[in-house]
């Protein structure tokens, strides 16, 4: 896969204009290229009537250029002469480039299922899947005036797949899914994961609610606590997820689109909500040890940064997105709480990020943005951690389907361990990305 990846993006490129126009209608599905930018849940968009059992095959393909720097404060700690934090020396290049396979599935009148494989991500060499749902808009199988009507409003999804938990998943990059992201790469604290569980939906009008219950780990498990000792505060317990949302279009010019979400979780084995992400951020090796490689997993999310809570974990997000004409906000504000398994009390982290992107042209196929992300967070050993980052940047959709990209970055690490690889670290640089997504 590493000798080929070069190859994807011309792969998705001839895929994307072979097939976009062949492919069948799935009802209430977000499109997968430009025309999926700035959307969300995507309730009760669109309805088609059901003549049969439809497969649709789509992609996403993303490959960067990275000319990246980095530096920190290195300290000789053993007093044997040679650094103990040094960093890997980085050069300009091409990263492994990524790639998803989607497959969405028309079941029947109202009912939908989707599947989506990684192809190639900086944590697994092989493909493997990120997850799949099915997804009520109807019941036919009823035959009942009484649910129809209920259904008018209720949408219903079941699977081991992306939790709704705030808003900005809908604009990260999933691996090799980088349209609806104006920046190349995601929040420093990184809301995402894969559970299985429900989510019900409620829609009237510009507003909607949402209520969801999952396992609240990653993979499935059907032990009975994540210790020998079974006791209150081991036992695996269900993750509760809850979301309201305005999205409202208040003049011709005018969109505006609050939320607020909240994630609970009492216990569980391991929780991912902010290590979940396995396709892998976007800045290569940034901030990590001589002796790693881009295929090492052990820094597949170098450039993040995650809390480290696994258990009694406690999130609210807020979200607010303004779009006037061609200039569009998305503001993010996150405060979380929980603990790993060897504290007693549980730690804090809050982030802040503000996008400021101006769209250009007919069908805005240009953009300029700004970005800033800053984070602070509790460490286990106790000391407070700040990471601040700025992002500037732009884009040109060369079609529906086709994006290009490119991005300043730099980020800078306040408050970490004197010998740490992160003590007064900083990277910053240029990246450049190509993206197909159908």
């Amino acid at each position: 896969m590493k000798q080929l990846s070069f190859l994807l993006p011309l792969l998705g490129l001839f895929l994307a204009t072979t097939l976009a126009a062949q492919q069948p209608t799935i009802s209430n599905l977000r499109p997968y290229g430009q025309s999926g930018v700035n959307e969300f849940e995507y309730l009760k968009k669109n309805d088609y009537d059901f003549d049969g059992l439809k497969v649709r095959i789509g992609g996403n393909f993303a490959q960067q250029f990275q000319a990246l720097d980095h530096v920190n404060t290195l300290v000789d700690l053993d007093g044997d002469g040679a650094f103990d934090n040094e960093l890997y020396a980085l050069k300009p290049g091409f990263n492994l480039a990524t790639a998803n396979l989607n497959i969405d599935v028309q079941l029947a009148k109202g009912i939908r299922l989707n599947l989506i494989t990684y192809l190639s991500s900086r944590h697994h060499p092989e493909a493997w899947v990120k997850g799949g749902y099915i997804q009520f808009d109807e019941l036919p199988f009823f035959e009942s005036d009484f649910v129809d009507g209920i259904m008018d409003k209720v949408t219903l999804r079941v699977g081991h797949m992306e939790i709704n938990y705030g808003d900005a998943h809908f604009r990260r990059t999933d691996n090799g899914n980088a349209m609806f992201n104006p920046f190349v790469g995601n929040y420093i604290v990184d809301a995402f994961n894969t559970e299985i569980g429900a989510e019900a939906y409620y829609k009237q009008g510009d507003l909607s609610a949402m209520l969801a219950v999952t396992g609240g780990e990653i993979n499935g498990n059907i032990t009975e606590a994540n210790t020998s000792e079974v006791d209150e505060n081991s036992k695996r317990s269900p993750s509760i997820i809850g979301k309201i949302a305005y999205d409202g279009q208040i003049s011709e010019q005018l969109r505006l689109r609050l939320t607020g979400s909240a994630y609970y979780t009492a216990s569980s084995a391991v929780n991912h909500l902010y290590s979940g992400d396995r396709g892998g951020s976007r800045y290569y090796l940034v901030m990590a040890a001589p002796g790693s490689g881009a295929g090492d997993r052990g820094v597949f999310s170098s450039g993040r940064y995650s809390p480290g809570f696994t258990d009694q974990v406690t999130a609210f997000m807020g979200n607010a997105f303004v779009k006037f004409g061609g200039l569009e906000f998305f503001g993010t504000y996150e405060m979380g709480s929980g603990r790993n398994w060897f504290e007693t009390e549980a730690r804090s982290m809050t982030q802040l990020a503000g996008d400021l992107v101006y769209r250009i042209g007919k069908n805005e196929d240009f953009y300029l943005g700004a970005r800033y992300n800053t984070m602070t967070a509790e460490e286990a050993g106790g000391q407070e951690v700040t990471i601040n980052r700025y992002q500037l940047g732009g884009g040109w959709f060369v079609t529906e389907n086709i994006l290009f990209k490119l991005e300043y970055v730099n980020q800078d690490y306040k408050g970490f361990a004197p010998g740490s690889l992160l003590s007064d670290g900083n990277f910053n640089g240029m990246m450049v990305e190509a993206v197909v997504g159908f």
